[in-house]
């Protein structure tokens, strides 16, 4: 949003204007700047580490914050003018993180108080240092955080650093080379000061980056929205507080938000402000804690670079499994690693045939900052207004703007005239935490299934929009195809209790119709009984936890129903299993010699032979080999059976909860309320003569910036035990959105009762003996026809979609 008097061009510092905005600062930077960087030393030389009588000293928890207290009352009171109206202040750093001579972006800390709005961060004339050099941005990477530790920053910040390194050992390219670090601008982002970790902030002290004794709360009486420090560091900080020289510099701009706003404020203020003066051609999403491999990021930005009607991509997200693979020892891990990989060989490339990626992963994301402007962000940042309570809606919004992240991408696509399309790009590969305990997977999976399920419904409620984005009208059609595709399988995912109920019924049907092979020693009409009593009972169970207990409070209730799933899955695997060996060897297949044509004959007209094979071929064969042609296939090894036993969990328990919790639509945090007081404020005096506005400050010496870096590096390196987080209540439901959620709950569980009714009851038996089997052997129910052939024609579509996606790639496209 451009400022009155036509002061500002995005991307690039104004030739000349009336209020001269940016020009001392830039003749500032430029002294040096075309020199070229000389590093502090060689790539990885370790520049200091945290020795034993350091940590000792450190070692009580408070020591650090009690050195930072005293040189915080020991500051120099110092007359500053304002920059444009702004509190601009610029700090040397730690003499340990520099060297003499070098141009004032290595050796300065630029901190910035900023008062307003970040959709009105340009118009209050405020200025990014990349901006005030004249750089043009072309790669702008943001890194939002809430209250991680240094080990995560350590594990995101590291890979974000190979990869700039890569940029610059690319010097062939027209983009790329020796001074790729100019044309790249990493932004991290804090949600909230008192909510971020205290060794996080030690370790950004570290790097030179976080200044806290800069800080102020007000600006002439004006609160302090957010806190920006930006420093092209040469370093590169572990969480053990060791510091070595980077390969390159980075850019980093570092806005610490005063106020805990949630991720999509966070978002805000990196599309809204600092993109909207630097004007990136592509930006990456990441959140701290993910780590992209070495070149990941350079893969997402040629997928930009060579097509011009991408607006977004993402790369394949991996599991972090560990040292040789250790957490794949816990069941929930390996889970959740099988159905990345399959998600990544499957959906992902299927969808990125149609050109529509349901979702980016916000973890691990690249947007076309041309393409995503205007309407897709305003849709996208309506979910903030939504959750904050500046807006007013009901139920069905609040819950879509759960899923922010599959508004967006639908709003990208859509964009009317525009065409953009989204891509699934394999070579980019990151690695992720995930929930490695049951009740935090139950808590992660509400939100993400209840934002799905109505971003989905919004999705095919506004498909119409496909036929105005300017799409060719073959992409139109596909796109079209694709939401069908969708709409099939979101009746399915409605619909799975039901059928995983009635899957289990029918096998045992099937496997106990003949009392001579009875699987179960004659007992299986029994055992028939109890566990779909059992199964019943569960439901039941897990309905009572979901409206009633947090699952942290129901831990061994939970694990429990778990188990207890994971064994009925192995009975309905064996039922399976058997029918199959029954149809064989009534088809005389089991004999070791005289197999003739008419025995297979005999074999593929026993109906029940039929609809479980090809069922489960088209499932567990189209696996193996849409694995295999991705190059790809341990994890059917290593975790298939962990996904397979508590695939019953995933769908009985997720989908329970999730829609018994319709009504929460919180995100686990709390945003804060009413301004700090606690840093001190500025207070701007009137110039004289004709001279500008001025406010006074206290700013630390050099020397204090040195004791300041020791101490935190001291502080670092010592291991603190880890806390558990104790967050407060959830908020109250409102008697509406509690409403909302009973009556959807009702109606789910009648859809799935209904359908077990119908298709288990006497009546229904019948009339398919009388009217589809008339007596004849091996004959399946219609119904389970139905299932097991359209999980086959499902299964067959993503792995076209999969071929098609390796096919164009062989191409080049």
């Amino acid at each position: 949003m451009p400022a009155p008097g036509g002061f500002y061009a995005p991307g690039a510092p104004p030739a000349s204007n009336g209020w001269g905005y940016g020009s001392q600062a830039q003749n500032d930077y430029n002294a040096g700047a075309g020199a070229g960087w000389v590093g502090l030393a060689a790539p990885g030389t370790m520049l200091a580490q945290p020795q034993p009588h350091m940590q000792q000293q450190y070692r009580d928890p408070g020591a650090h914050q009690q050195t930072q207290e005293r040189i915080f009352r020991r500051r120099t009171v110092k007359r500053l003018e304002l920059t444009q109206g702004n509190l601009v202040i610029e700090s040397p750093i730690a003499a340990s993180l520099c060297k003499p001579g070098q141009a004032r972006e290595f050796t300065h800390v630029r901190y910035t108080a900023v008062t307003c709005d970040p959709d009105e961060f340009v118009a209050n004339r405020y200025a990014l240092r990349p901006w005030l050099m004249g750089r043009k941005t072309e790669l702008m990477i943001v890194l939002t955080s809430y209250n991680e530790g240094p080990d995560l920053l350590d594990r995101t910040l590291t890979g974000v650093i190979k990869n700039i390194a890569y940029l610059a050992s690319r010097t062939k390219s027209k983009t790329w080379g020796n001074n790729a670090w100019q044309k790249v601008c990493v932004c991290i982002v804090a949600d909230g000061r008192t909510k971020m970790d205290a060794r996080y902030a030690s370790m950004l002290q570290v790097m030179g980056v976080y200044h806290p004794s800069l800080m102020v709360d007000h600006v002439n009486k004006a609160p302090v929205e957010a806190h920006l420090f930006e420093l092209t560091s040469q370093t590169l900080v572990h969480e053990s507080g060791a510091v070595e020289v980077s390969s390159v510099p980075i850019q980093i701009l570092f806005c610490l938000k005063e106020q805990n706003r949630r991720k999509l404020n966070s978002h805000r203020w990196f599309f809204n402000a600092f993109c909207a003066q630097l004007d990136p051609h592509v930006t990456i999403l990441l959140d701290v804690g993910t780590k992209p491999a070495s070149n990941a990021i350079y893969h997402l930005w040629k997928a930009f670079s060579t097509n011009d009607r991408i607006g977004g991509a993402c790369g394949e997200i991996t599991v972090e499994t560990g040292r040789f693979c250790s957490l794949l020892v816990n069941p929930a891990v390996a889970a959740q690693n099988f159905e990345y990989k399959m998600s990544n060989i499957l959906d992902k490339p299927m969808e990125s045939v149609f050109g529509f990626i349901a979702v980016l992963p916000g973890a691990f994301s690249a947007y076309r900052y041309k393409a995503i402007s205007g309407a897709p962000l305003v849709a996208y940042f309506k979910g903030e207004a939504i959750h904050s309570g500046k807006v007013q809606t009901g139920s069905f919004e609040a819950n879509m703007y759960l899923a922010e992240d599959r508004i967006l991408c639908f709003e990208l696509v859509t964009k009317k005239k525009s065409a953009w399309l989204l891509k699934y790009v394999k070579p980019a590969k990151a690695s992720t935490d995930v929930p490695d305990r049951l009740p935090e997977f139950i808590s992660q999976r509400r939100r993400w299934l209840n934002g799905s399920l109505f971003a989905a419904l919004y999705s095919l409620a506004h498909c119409g929009r496909l036929l105005t984005s300017g799409q060719p009208f073959l992409r139109k059609v596909m796109l079209i195809f694709q939401t069908l595709f969708s709409l099939v399988q979101m009746v399915f995912s409605l619909t799975a209790i039901a059928n995983f109920f009635m899957a289990l019924y029918f096998l045992f049907q099937s496997a106990t119709s003949d009392p001579n092979s009875d699987p179960f020693g004659g007992q299986g009409e029994a055992l028939l009984q109890v566990v779909l009593n059992v199964l019943l009972g569960v439901i039941v169970v897990v309905i009572i936890l979901s409206l009633g207990n947090r699952p942290q409070g129901s831990q061994i209730a939970y694990h429990c129903i778990a188990v207890l799933l994971g064994l009925i899955m192995l009975v309905g695997l064996y039922t399976a299993g058997w029918t199959i060996y029954v149809a064989v060897k009534a088809a005389g297949l089991t004999e070791l010699s005289g197999w003739t044509t008419d025995n297979i004959v005999q074999l593929l007209e026993l109906s029940s032979f039929r609809a479980i094979v090809i069922s489960l071929a088209a499932t567990y064969l189209l696996w193996l080999i849409a694995s295999l042609m991705a190059l790809d296939p341990w994890h059917l090894a290593t975790c298939l059976i962990q996904y397979l036993l508590l695939q019953p969990t995933f769908i009985i328990v997720l989908s329970l909860f999730s829609f018994s919790n319709l009504h929460d639509i919180s995100w686990g945090t709390k945003g804060d309320s009413g301004a700090a007081t606690d840093l001190g404020s500025a207070t701007v005096k009137a110039g004289k003569d004709g001279k500008a506005a001025a406010v006074e400050v206290k700013a630390p010496s050099a020397q204090d910036a040195q004791e300041l870096w020791s101490s935190a590096q001291a502080e670092l390196a010592v291991k603190r035990p880890k806390t558990k987080n104790h967050r407060s209540a959830s908020v109250k439901a409102a008697d509406a959105a509690a409403t909302f959620r009973t009556n959807l709950l009702v109606l789910y569980i009648a859809l799935n009762a209904g359908l077990i009714i119908i298709f288990s009851s006497t009546w229904w038996a019948r009339y398919v003996r009388q009217n589809v089997s008339r007596g004849q052997a091996g004959s399946t129910d219609p119904y389970m026809n139905a299932i097991f052939y359209s999980v086959a024609g499902l299964s067959a579509v993503r792995f076209l979609g999969a071929f098609f996606y390796h096919l164009l790639r062989l191409f080049g496209r």
